[in-house]
This record gives structure tokens, C-alpha cells and sequence, in this order.
């Protein structure tokens, strides 16, 4: 019976600790449940297009990402300052030659993408050659284009000009008048002073002259040149001095026949014979070509509007006529060409 007694005893001392055991067991065994029931449902939801309701796996990502978007913004804000600096120092030597507030405002808003450097560069070179700050103002309006010339082809053409003689200050003239100087091909420009120099006779300091006087002449076309300076030696008897000193290659052809052919009908201009001697008293260039068309007919040729009207038209006619029957003589010859017998080819009968 006491070992009865005993074994009843250490039952019941043993129940308490066997249920707070089981107890704890089914706590933790539920505890699991609900976190696999909660997961099932985030993967669920997952699965059906949605997302799960915490980005624990987003985060290491956008940290990841952030410090090369900052590395980018850096480098912007840098970039930005450099640029800013650059620019102060560009508007400082520019002020330092001369240039004042609003020409400045002006060179930096014609090309606003072109770099200051590149900027600071062609206009140095421009006032090395002689040009003052308000020219070179003027220059880059009218031919923005300048401010895109590479840096080595700037320096060579305005060492080309300065062999030219166009250094010094001439410039101004030759640029506002033709600009594109600079951005023309070099070719061109020797083929208009190889005419001048060898077609023309004229010296290297008049041809000098001539393109300071008349720049236009770099837009002619070579032949055309050559003839308007054969019109005014043979037909007008003007001498090479006085072709250059009266700017006489910058006027059309088509003005200048009609005044002096209209002076011619009236009588009132001769070609000098090769004594340089006329019958009557020729008038002045600069009162045939420098003065107004009401001038010319008032003080020059005393003649009235519409009989000066009447005569360039039938000017213009025979200058027609002319050209066609030039062209009917260059298709008979080619034509005489082609029918040439070839050597040792006989002729037939």
C-alpha cells in the first residue's frame, strides 16, 4: 500500500509538468502554422500578379543604386561649375581687349553651344590680325558660321592674309564686306589673285589694294573678272592705277556698259588712241560709275530718264543677238570638229 501510496503521489507531481510541456509544444506548433498559413498567402497573392506586403528584398537594390546617382549628380554639378568658371574667365579677357559689356553678351549668345575656349581662340586670332573689338562683332553676325572653324584652319588663313598683305588693320573692310574670307576654300581665293596677278598684270601691292578696295571680287567668277578688266583697259582706256584707285572692279558689268556705251551714243566718251589722246574730254570715272543714276544722267551724260530706259533695252537686245549668234558659231565649229577625218583617214570623194 505505501508503494501505492508513492507511485499515486509522483503521478499526480508529474502532471502539472507533462501539460505545461504539451501546452508549450502546441503554442510553438501553432506559432508555425500561422507563419506558413501567412506565407502561403504572400506567396499567393505573389503568384496572382500582386506583391508581397514588406519589400524586404527591394531595399539592398535601391541602396546599391544610390550612390551611382549621386556619383552622376557630382559629376553634373561639377560639370556645370567648370563650365561657369571657364566662362568668367573667357568674359574677363575679353574685357581685357577691349570688348565691352554688351559686345561680350552679344558673342556669347550668337552660338550659345560653342565652347568659351573655342570662342576666345578665333576671336584672338581675329584681333591679332589687326581688327578692333566692334568689327569683330560685326563679322561673327553676319557670318556666325566663323565661330565654328577649327582653330588650325583660322591660323592658316590668316597667315595666308597676311601674305596677302591684309593684315594691319585692311581687314575690316575685306571681312564686313566678305565675311565668308575665312570659310571659303583657299583654292578659290588663289585662282581670283593668280587672275589678277597673271591675266591682269597687276602688282602684288595693287593687287593688295584691290582686295581692300573691292573684296567683292573674291565671289566673282575668274573669267568674268578678267573680262571686266579687259573692258575697262581696251574699250574704256583706263590704266591699271587708275582701275585701283577708282574701285572700278566692284561695279556689275551690266552698269557699266550701260553708262559708258549710253555716253558713246551721245558722244560723250571716246577711247583714248594708243597715245591715250580723245577728241573730246572724257568725264571722270567717279562721275560715270561713283554717282546716282539721276545724277549721272543730269550732270553727265544731260540727257532724260526715259531716254536712257529706251536704250538699255535695246542694249539688252543686242546683247541677245549677240550671244545667240556666238553660240551658232561654237556649234559649227564643234560640228566641223566632229566631221574632221581622223589622220590617215582619206577623204571621200
Amino acid at each position: 500500500m505505501a508503494a501505492l501510496g508513492w507511485q499515486v503521489s509522483a503521478w499526480h507531481r508529474l502532471m502539472p509538468l507533462t501539460w505545461s510541456l504539451t501546452a508549450g509544444r502546441s503554442a510553438q506548433l501553432g506559432e508555425q502554422r500561422r507563419t506558413t498559413a501567412l506565407l502561403l498567402r504572400k506567396l499567393t497573392t505573389v503568384s496572382s500578379g500582386g506583391g508581397l506586403g514588406e519589400p524586404p528584398f527591394v531595399e539592398p537594390q535601391k541602396c546599391a543604386q544610390e550612390p551611382e546617382h549621386r556619383t552622376g549628380l557630382t559629376q553634373c554639378l561639377l560639370e556645370k561649375q567648370r563650365t561657369a568658371v571657364e566662362r568668367g574667365k573667357i568674359v574677363s579677357s575679353l574685357l581685357d581687349m577691349g570688348f565691352s559689356d554688351v559686345h561680350v553678351n552679344e558673342l556669347l549668345s550668337i552660338q550659345p553651344g560653342t565652347h568659351p575656349q573655342q570662342l576666345l581662340d578665333i576671336i584672338s586670332e581675329l584681333i591679332l590680325l589687326g581688327l578692333n573689338p566692334e568689327p569683330v562683332c560685326v563679322a561673327f553676325k553676319r557670318s556666325p558660321q566663323l565661330l565654328k572653324l577649327p582653330i588650325m584652319q583660322m591660323k592658316k588663313r590668316s597667315s595666308y592674309l597676311r601674305k596677302l598683305g591684309l593684315g594691319e588693320g585692311k581687314l575690316k573692310r575685306v571681312l564686313y564686306c566678305c565675311p565668308e574670307i575665312f570659310t571659303m576654300r583657299q583654292r578659290d581665293i588663289e585662282i581670283i589673285v593668280g587672275v589678277l596677278k597673271e591675266k591682269c598684270l597687276f602688282t602684288v601691292k595693287q593687287v593688295t589694294e584691290i582686295l581692300h578696295r573691292c573684296p567683292c571680287v573674291l565671289r566673282e567668277d575668274p573669267g568674268e573678272l578678267e573680262y571686266k578688266f579687259q573692258y575697262a583697259y581696251f574699250r574704256m582706256g583706263i590704266n591699271h592705277v587708275d582701275v585701283v584707285k577708282t574701285d572700278f572692279l566692284q561695279y556689275s558689268m551690266t552698269k557699266t556698259k550701260e553708262r559708258h556705251m549710253f555716253l558713246e551714243r551721245l558722244g560723250r566718251y571716246q577711247t583714248p588712241d594708243k597715245k591715250g589722246q580723245t577728241l573730246v574730254p572724257n568725264p571722270l570715272l567717279k562721275d560715270i560709275l561713283r554717282v546716282s543714276e539721276a545724277e549721272f544722267l543730269a550732270k553727265t551724260a544731260c540727257s532724260s530718264a526715259e531716254e536712257f530706259e529706251v536704250f538699255k533695252k535695246l542694249l539688252a537686245r543686242e546683247e541677245e543677238e549677240s550671244e545667240g549668234r556666238m553660240a551658232d558659231v561654237e556649234s559649227l565649229e564643234e560640228e566641223e570638229e566632229e566631221e574632221e577625218p581622223e589622220e590617215g583617214e582619206e577623204r571621200e570623194p
